[in-house]
């Protein structure tokens, strides 16, 4: 980018590397996803995805599946379609 600002942020490590391990998975970097969402932003002209705070219910259901506690397994996605069915 020959006339590219310069953007400096801070972050927490844990998130820095939480989002590492996911962009390289993605086969980005950190300066592309930035890229990404600012012309997101600039397209949509505004966030490019809902924020919001969750209600009672949810945020207990994400803590609990952060700890890894009341999680439904199934063997493969046709035994999920089958139960999503019934």
């Amino acid at each position: 980018m020959a006339n590219g600002a310069m953007i400096h942020a801070r972050i927490d490590a844990e998130t820095k590397k939480e989002v590492k391990n996911v962009l390289d998975t993605l086969g980005l970097n950190m300066s592309e996803a930035i890229v990404l969402f600012f012309r997101q932003v600039a397209l949509r002209k505004g966030i490019p995805f809902d924020i919001s705070i969750p209600n009672d219910a949810t945020a207990s259901t994400l803590r609990k599946s952060k700890r890894g506690k009341e999680l439904h397994e199934v063997s493969d996605v046709r035994h999920l379609m089958r139960e999503l069915s019934d």
